[in-house]
Order: structure tokens, then C-alpha cells, then sequence
């Protein structure tokens, strides 16, 4: 995002950043420094909306958010229930701006535009510069189905190399091993037949029980729509020879704690939502879910910490927002390992 920081300075605009804790004292903090520098385009996380959701924040009671022309949203996707609270507590013609991209490539695939309508969980448009299609297992471009996110042109911002890779091995191997020659970026998405874009969340964190693939963000969806659940993470843990294990790791609201009950309330729902086979094995109460500095969800980071992998080869802490958070996935990868020597 300090790219498009920079763009705002060279444009003439003044660049407002809060720096701290977006749930101190409250969750009106946030709404209440925008209306106290008058800011017109506000930009947060999805996750940052959604837990405003649930706690029943009403930022146009807090603030006043005249100034306020545009609401941003990245970081993870953005459903239809956080498009609709933006509508109902914000302002009803606020322009809704949900984009996705990478900091690798310093850009947005898809994002938005004030000339096209908005629709409700769809980010509006891919961006100019940006040939972005969604590939099927063959490399055929698909409309209105999830497929790999792929930019199947060259675009400016690309980068030429990785540092400290002289022979290009592992540039080659981030981006361009399942489609020769096309940048695949490791999302889920969906090209609607009007030109939109939905993210369904990380294709190399994909849910793949009994042969059916799926996105992490429908569970998410209906995991985190309960109260009780502030934040959640998922991953499919694939052993050579063995079927599949699934935990789903869960941080709860102040005052609640994970019973068996709320246990049972959350697989009935994962039943419902999607199906039996995507019940996980076991459910964790956890205190944080490792984000990342823009606060996406770590999923393959823990999922290959699982899988047991060393610590210092799949997570940077000061590419984190909670670096901390991973002792705990440290401390369950080594239980975890002893039960897989044991059975």
C-alpha cells in the first residue's frame, strides 16, 4: 500500500496514517481519525470492517464523515455482508473500492473504477496495464468460474528477479511453474460475465477433501458470521498414504471461550455452508491467527510449519503484524509430529 501512498503525494493529496492499534481504545478509533482530519478516501483491512461488523460499531454516529467520498478494501476479500454494513453505517453513496494485488509487483490486478456501478462482494473491474484471467488446470480462460488468477501478459511493475537469485530458479518457481510463461499469482478468482472480480482466497492454500477443491474464504465466511468468533484460520494437512487432516483454529471474542457446544454449533454450520466432507477434524482456541504487515491471514506459512517445516524457512517476522502468534503453531507442530510418530 505505500506505493499508492506515494501516487496520493505525487497527485497533490495529503496522506493520513494512523499509526496504531485500530482496536484501541475502541473500534470507533479509526472512524473517529477520519473524521477528525476530514479525510475523503479511507482505505482498512477487510478484517478491520468485519470485526466492526460484529461488534455493532456505527461509525456515522462517532464521526463526522462528511468529507468521506470512498471506502478501500484489501488484505483478504471482502464479502457481501461487508459491502452491505459499509452501505447501512457509513453512508448509503459511499463508493465501495475493494482491491487485490501484490506487493511483489508493487500493483493491483483488479480493483475499481467511479464510473462503473459496485456489486456486492465484486471488485469492479481488472486494472488498466493488467491482462488478469482466470486459468483452468489447461490453461483455458474461464468467465463466470473460479479459476488461478493469472496475468497472462508482461505488465510494467513486474519484477525482472529475486535477490539473491542469480539463476532465476526460484523466481521461476514462485510464478511461473504452473503455467510457462504466465505470472500465476496464487489466488482464487472468478471473472463475472459483467467484467468483475471475485477473490475467493489463496489457491496454494486450497481445501482439497475427498477430491473436491474449494477457497478457505467460504468457510471463513461461515465460521466468523458467529458472534462468539473474532478471527479463524484453516489448513488441509495432506500426509503421503493417509487421508487428510484438517484443524481449524479459531480466536474468540472477549468474555467466550471455545465450549463444545460452540464446537458443534461451528461444524453444523461448516456442514451446512458447504458440506460434510469440509468438517474439520479438530477445532483450536488460539490467541492470535498470524497475519501478515497487511494483514492477510498466513495460511500456507502454517500450513507447511505443520507439515514440518523450520520455522526460519517459511515466515519472516518482520514481514508480520504479530510475529508472536506463531510460538503457539511452533508448540502444536511438535505435538503434532509426536502423534504422526507414535501412529
Amino acid at each position: 500500500m505505500w506505493n499508492c501512498q506515494l501516487m496520493g503525494l505525487l497527485m497533490g493529496s495529503t496522506v493520513c496514517i494512523y499509526d496504531g492499534n485500530p482496536g484501541w481504545p475502541d473500534l470507533n478509533a479509526l472512524w473517529r481519525f477520519v473524521g477528525e482530519t476530514r479525510v475523503t478516501f479511507f482505505g482498512a483491512g477487510a478484517a478491520f470492517f468485519l470485526s466492526c461488523l460484529k461488534a455493532h460499531v456505527e461509525p456515522d454516529q462517532v464521526a463526522d464523515l462528511s468529507a468521506l467520498r470512498a471506502v478501500g478494501s484489501t488484505g483478504s476479500p471482502l464479502p457481501e455482508e461487508g459491502y452491505q454494513w459499509i452501505y447501512d453505517h457509513v453512508r448509503r453513496d459511499i463508493w465501495i473500492d475493494p482491491i487485490s494485488g501484490g506487493t511483489d509487483f508493487a500493483g493491483c490486478f483488479v480493483g475499481g473504477v467511479p464510473t462503473l456501478p459496485v456489486y456486492l462482494g465484486e471488485m469492479q473491474c481488472r486494472c488498466l496495464g493488467a491482462k488478469v484471467e482466470a486459468y483452468d488446470e489447461a490453461g483455458r480462460a474461464l468467465i463466470d468460474e473460479v479459476g488461478e488468477l493469472v496475468c497472462s501478459a508482461p505488465m510494467p511493475s513486474m519484477p525482472l528477479k529475486f535477490w539473491n537469485d542469480p539463476e532465476g530458479r526460484r523466481y521461476r518457481e514462485s510464478y511461473f511453474d504452473m503455467y510457462p510463461g504466465v505470472w500465476r499469482h496464487g489466488d482464487w478468482l472468478r471473472i463475472t460475465p459483467r467484467g468483475g472480480a471475485v477473490i475467493y482466497g489463496r489457491s496454494d492454500a486450497t481445501i482439497n477433501r475427498h477430491g473436491i477443491r474449494m477457497g478457505t474464504s467460504e468457510l471463513y465466511r461461515a465460521v466468523e458470521e458467529l458472534p462468539e468468533i473474532l478471527d479463524s484460520l484453516v489448513v488441509d494437512l495432506e500426509f503421503l498414504g493417509r487421508e487428510s487432516y484438517m484443524p481449524l483454529f479459531v480466536v474468540m471474542r472477549p468474555g467466550h471461550e471455545l465450549t463444545p457446544q460452540l464446537a458443534a454449533t461451528l461444524r453444523e454450520r461448516i456442514k451446512a455452508a458447504l458440506s460434510p466432507r469440509h468438517v474439520p477434524n479438530e477445532i483450536f482456541q488460539v490467541a492470535e491467527i498470524p497475519r501478515t504487515l497487511s494483514g492477510k491471514k498466513m495460511e500456507l506459512p502454517v500450513k507447511k510449519l505443520l507439515l514440518g517445516h523450520a520455522l526460519d524457512k517459511i515466515a519472516n517476522p518482520d514481514a508480520m503484524a504479530n510475529p508472536g502468534s506463531l510460538q503457539w503453531f511452533v508448540d502444536f507442530a511438535v505435538r503434532r509430529a509426536a502423534v504422526e510418530r507414535a501412529a
